[in-house]
């Protein structure tokens, strides 16, 4: 069983969320955590900002989508196309 991680903490993609035009590595904020309705594997409810501070997606990953942010990381900023 993976290990929870807090709520209300900046996590790192760990894959490409192209729905939400969103890249591995790209930072969102744990808001809430989801059980799975049939056993599969349980997920995080994510909140992705802008740079601006501007709430732009709220969705939901499987918990191996998401790791902590590591201390030796540096966050950038890209452009963000149009959401669908």
């Amino acid at each position: 069983m993976m290990m929870k991680l807090e709520l209300y903490q900046y996590v790192a993609l760990c894959r490409d969320c192209p729905e939400y035009n969103l890249k591995q590595g790209d930072v969102a904020m744990l808001i809430d955590y989801v059980t799975h309705p049939s056993g599969g594997e349980d997920g995080y409810i994510l909140e992705v900002f802008n740079a601006a501070g501007d709430s732009i997606a709220i969705f939901t990953v499987p918990m191996s989508a998401v790791a902590k942010m590591p201390s030796d990381a540096v966050l950038a900023i890209r452009p963000l196309a149009e959401l669908k």
